[in-house]
């Protein structure tokens, strides 16, 4: 079982929202990279029982000769190491929102136990889901050296900070580059906070909708997307300034005003900023989870080794966690949904006129 990539972003961006909150918001989740460089408890390091039983689950899962969108959960057992999953969820759904695993046995499985693992381990997380309108459910993330009209992340080029369209994005370090490609991690909820400190009257505005460029996925060129929700006490951000500012080339786009493009300025300058991020120099077996409810991630520029089978190379996957809600949440998030494929069923027929 898998997301397709529709009802994984439908179940990402129906956040619920009750109110825009007034003062900072005091949860684990908003932390600082400056604290955070100083500590490595957010590092978790696989025992030798545990690796050996991911090496045995990836052959037992291999000789099943099931296709990759066959195999579930059961399909890979994981008794001793299931419980510590069941941690690592807690801690990006409740804690800070990331979590990084080290010692991954990537040097002594093939390509397809490797694949094979991941997928399985995103099961045990969640609900695995597809990342592009092809359907691609494990992201090879490289520089593929394909010229200008490649997707960013497709290159050696740095990365401005960003969100991506499910519950939880997991990176997978096969090959590190040879010098630079940092994985960078902020707090979406340190830099609202520090927003809501240093321009209140700038915060009602992330609240409202900003025009997406969808890069046409879905058969809809633009959609308007709210980057912040806050229900509950928690707050659920999806940030992209990028696609909002090249929405901009659409033209029944709205132009932004000059606050509004000071206040993406500002988001992106706050999220770049050493105090705020942290940076993660991915080796080989390592794996970093993040929420992309309550972080930013970025990524800097890099130098590839000469040789094709030495360059960078990571898995991605992208996750959803279903989960129990209280009624109200339920009842918010209905309420989102339903304002979503509204605006998703207008925009169509605009497109469909416009032609």
């Amino acid at each position: 079982m898998y997301k397709s990539l529709r009802a994984q972003t439908l179940h990402y961006l129906a956040r619920p929202h009750e109110r825009i909150p007034q003062a900072p918001i005091d949860r684990p989740a908003a932390w600082r990279g400056e604290d955070l460089r100083q500590r490595s408890d957010w590092m978790i390091t696989l025992s030798p029982t545990e690796i050996t039983e991911i090496q045995s689950a990836a052959q037992r899962a291999e000789a099943l000769c099931k296709p990759l969108t066959a195999l579930g959960r059961n399909d890979l057992p994981l008794p001793t190491l299931s419980p510590r999953i069941a941690q690592w969820r807690d801690h990006i759904r409740h804690g800070r929102g990331f979590v990084l695993i080290r010692g991954l046995p990537v040097d002594t499985l093939s390509e397809a136990q490797i694949e094979i693992v991941y997928w399985g381990l995103g099961h045990h997380l969640g609900i695995p889901g597809a990342q592009n309108p092809q359907g691609d459910l494990l992201g090879h993330v490289r520089d593929q050296r394909s010229g200008d009209d490649v997707r960013y992340y497709r290159t050696n080029k740095a990365l401005a900070p960003h969100c991506d369209a499910a519950d939880v994005v997991g990176l997978l370090c096969l090959k590190k580059a040879r010098s630079g490609g940092l994985s960078r991690i902020a707090s979406s909820v340190a830099v609202f906070n520090e927003l809501l400190r240093r321009r209140p009257e700038l915060v009602p505005r992330l609240f409202q909708p900003f025009w997406f460029d969808t890069k046409g996925d879905g058969g809809i060129p633009a959609f308007p997307i709210e980057p912040c929700r806050y229900a509950a006490g928690e707050l659920r951000s999806f940030w992209l300034s990028d696609y909002f500012r090249s929405a901009q080339n659409m033209p029944h786009v709205p132009r932004l005003s000059p606050e509004e493009r000071e206040l993406l300025d500002l988001y992106d300058t706050l999220a770049g900023d050493p105090a705020f991020y942290l940076d993660m120099d991915l080796e080989p077996g390592d794996l970093q989870l993040i929420s992309n409810h309550t972080i930013v991630h970025a990524r800097t520029g890099f130098e590839d080794w000469p040789e094709p089978e030495q360059r960078r190379h990571l898995l991605r996957l992208w996750i959803t966690l279903p989960e129990a809600e209280a009624a109200k949440i339920r009842w918010l998030r209905g309420l989102s949904l339903a304002r979503l494929t509204a605006t998703a069923a207008r925009e169509l027929v605009r497109t469909k006129l416009a032609r």
